[in-house]
């Protein structure tokens, strides 16, 4: 029993430190943002920021966020478990070696190809295509430092060390902003600063890998050993988990194609307005799914598969309690919060509505998306990597013809709407095939515990809409102090009311936290 709580307390500590500082480094990227839209408004150049932005804004998603390191670490931490460290360096150092020669060419094609890349992202022509040209050439540099940063997180996750790869997105972020106003206002590079400023964002966030592996043990070696049983099992499980986690990021560039043929600044809109639904699929969806994926691998490896469902079975319960509640008050507080952030500067009131609206529907597929974070690694767990692929190929399919329809009975809002369906109708077949293949996984606490969230939701969400009525009537929301006051009241109230509501209707997930509290309590 001792065990079972020391390893629950990691497990949360874990996803603890994931959660604060992928908090941290979102809104730092949105601070980003930010700082952009005031100092270039919605037009051609943030249009072109933002569409050359989507290939390092995927590579980082797709490879350091998930592929790399999901197919990385069940292979290096079974050389851990065995005490086979000499084999582990071996076979990392490998991978390490040969994703370095892969990226360096997969820039230098990048380099090369950047015209028709840019023709496959968007339908752009005349001076934004040549200025998307440009930056994209800029930004394809990174990748290489990015494919890195991969690996190295990979290698320090499999320790479960998860502060030094959370730590280096925020530096990633802040320093992308530093670089950025460096070059933009002092060197009067203008938006070309901040691409440039991505380069440096991505040296910065594996530098701080380094010396962490070094504390660790890790010994480098510079061999590449392709008959190496680990290595062969690395790229066995790369493609197929690559495939699966890209999947978002290539209905994301779905959105992008259609969008950007809607016109000038639509899809710097849709791009703002995904920067924030992102928020808690990112925090909360991404950082318990990384924290728990490491001991969930390790369970099914000793064949305790009662505990890997439990694993799974509580996180995906913890995603849905809090992204719920999460998704509803973006919804409720959508205008507050478009209007906190980016009413300033040549960013205008139609501008906010705009992107509020957007901020809507995309909104609705938050849980679809954060959930999925758990169910793609319930797969990679037991070693599975075939099966997310296919359903997500098909989602992949059904979010283009969706987007299709959708962008011209709605336009843009009907690109959002059709990427927030996408997601959801991929998180109930994750969990079907899921089921299919490892039995029932306490299935109906995870129904009981939905259902009472989303009465939980429901009273906070009313209660929301009526304050943020009482406030846009009542305070003066011409000052940005108080535009930022409305959010974080709108916000604090939101969050009181829902966990009154989950208290009262006594559900686990909040009364686990209540306990907690209580015995830290007791214990000063």
């Amino acid at each position: 029993m001792g065990n079972k709580t020391k390893k629950s307390n990691s497990i949360m500590q874990a996803a603890g430190i994931l959660v604060l500082t992928s908090f941290l480094s979102r809104i730092i990227g949105y601070i980003r943002d930010i700082v952009i839209t005031s100092s270039f408004g919605l037009n051609y150049m943030t249009d072109a920021y933002y569409a050359a932005f989507t290939i390092p804004d995927m590579i980082y998603y797709c490879l350091v966020g998930g592929a790399l390191s999901s197919a990385f670490i069940p292979v290096f931490s079974s050389y851990i478990s065995r005490k086979e460290n000499e084999d582990g360096y071996v076979m990392s150092s490998t991978i390490l070696n040969l994703v370095s020669i892969l990226a360096a060419f997969l820039c230098l094609m990048g380099e090369i190809f950047a015209p028709q890349l840019v023709n496959l992202l968007v339908q752009f022509e005349g001076e934004s295509y040549t200025l998307t040209v440009l930056l994209t050439r800029i930004m394809f540099c990174q990748s290489f430092f990015m494919c890195l940063t991969g690996i190295s997180q990979g290698i320090l996750q499999s320790y479960k060390h998860f502060s030094s790869p959370a730590m280096g997105a925020v530096l990633y972020n802040i320093t992308i902003i530093v670089v950025g106003l460096i070059l933009s206002r002092v060197f009067d590079l203008g938006i070309m600063g901040f691409s440039i400023g991505v380069v440096f964002g991505a040296i910065v966030n594996f530098a701080v890998q380094i010396p962490a592996m070094k504390r660790f043990g890790f010994q480098y070696k510079l061999v590449i050993d392709l008959k190496h049983p680990g290595v062969k099992k690395f790229f066995a499980l790369l493609l197929p988990v690559l495939l699966g986690l890209s999947m978002n990021e290539l209905n994301l560039l779905a959105n992008q194609y259609f969008g950007s043929g809607l016109g000038e600044s639509i899809l710097s809109a849709l791009k703002n307005a995904q920067r924030i639904m992102q928020l808690p699929v990112g925090i909360f969806g991404s950082a318990i799914g990384l924290s728990i994926f490491p001991t969930m691998t390790e369970h099914f490896a000793n064949g305790k598969i009662a505990m890997y469902k439990r694993d799974l079975s509580m996180s995906l319960r913890t995603v849905l309690f809090i992204t719920v509640p999460s998704a509803a008050g973006l919804i409720a507080l959508r205008v507050p919060v478009i209007r906190a952030m980016y009413y300033q500067g040549n960013f205008t009131n139609d501008n906010v509505n705009q992107v509020a609206t957007l901020l809507m529907f995309y909104s609705i597929g938050i849980v679809g998306y954060s959930a999925q974070q758990i169910l793609n690694r319930g797969f990679y767990s037991i070693q599975d990597t075939k099966t997310p692929v296919k359903i997500n190929i098909f989602i992949l399919i059904l979010n283009i013809i969706l987007s299709y329809i959708f962008v011209k009975i709605g336009g843009a809002s009907g690109l959002a709407l059709s990427y927030s369906l996408s997601g959801l109708i991929s998180m109930a077949l994750l969990y079907i095939f899921l089921r299919n293949k490892i039995g029932g996984f306490n299935g109906r606490e995870i129904l009981e515990s939905f259902i009472k969230t989303l009465i939980a939701t429901a009273v906070m969400f009313v209660v929301i809409v009526i304050l943020t009525h009482i406030m846009d009537n009542t305070m003066n929301l011409t000052s940005k102090l108080m535009q930022i006051v409305e959010v974080i009241l709108g916000t604090a109230v939101g969050v009181v009311v829902y966990f009154i509501t989950a208290l009262i209707l006594k559900m686990d997930e909040v009364m686990l936290v209540k306990n907690m509290l209580q015995k830290k309590f007791k214990k000063h």
